[in-house]
């Protein structure tokens, strides 16, 4: 990606693949950081700043799977999860309880090296060249820390929901297809359907009370913001 410097956390009991992925990653300028169990993984992510994870799912003393759900209590940060498993009902289970992304092992570097960026560019597209904090009507957004005020009071949001939010109130009035929300929000690889959009719109209408009124259905297209 662009100059930026991200940082990995790369977890995987088996400590040839932790390296393997190590290597590939630090010849594009990536740094890394390691962990061999979901707790270790645990622990790393909540004493330091990272801008990726790569989760395997089958681990000792705390599999890939727990580990997501554990780290989604008190992160946003994106996750990948890498599995031997294929089994499509495994990669919606990592998917619902919170991954960004689930790729099957093997795979080929520069697969995995093309997953990472994507996620990294959805993650991230909003806090290039844009000001810190956007303030419209009752809303204060601060793109820096990625939070959210209504009339003073902080609100929490998921990742999704802010990055909704941020990406409506980038494009004031313009109207977004569900197709568009999801593929701009959840990326075109995202395995899913329309309904998770107007699942995640009904939430964060309700989370921002009253300031919620102002992102619009269009009754046959989407949804849009409009200023009151």
């Amino acid at each position: 990606m662009a100059d930026t410097t991200f940082n990995i956390l790369v977890v995987d009991d088996e400590a040839q693949m932790r390296d393997l992925l190590v290597s590939n990653l630090e010849k594009e300028n990536y740094t890394t950081m390691t962990a061999s169990n979901g707790q270790e993984a645990i622990d790393r992510l909540q004493n330091g700043d990272f801008h990726l994870v790569l989760l395997d799912v089958m681990m000792p003393e705390m599999d890939g799977l727990t580990a997501c759900m554990r780290i989604r209590e008190f992160s946003n940060v994106p996750i990948i999860m890498l599995t031997a498993r294929s089994d499509e009902l495994d990669r919606i289970h990592g998917l619902k309880i919170g991954a960004d992304d689930y790729i099957t092992k093997p795979f080929s570097p520069r697969e995995l090296l093309a997953r990472i960026e994507a996620t990294l560019r959805r993650s991230h597209r909003f806090t290039v060249d844009q000001a810190a904090t956007i303030k419209i009507g009752k809303l204060e957004i601060d793109t820096e820390s990625r939070t959210v005020h209504v009339s003073g009071k902080l609100v929490s949001l998921t990742r999704k929901e802010f990055d909704l939010l941020h990406l409506f109130v980038q494009h004031n009035d313009k109207v977004f297809s569900r197709e568009q929300l999801l593929d701009q929000i959840w990326g075109a690889d995202y395995i899913g359907n329309l309904r998770t959009v107007d699942t995640h719109i009904k939430t964060l209408r309700l989370k921002l009370g009253e300031a919620g009124n102002a992102i619009q259905t269009v009754w046959g297209i989407g949804y849009k913001f409009e200023e009151a």
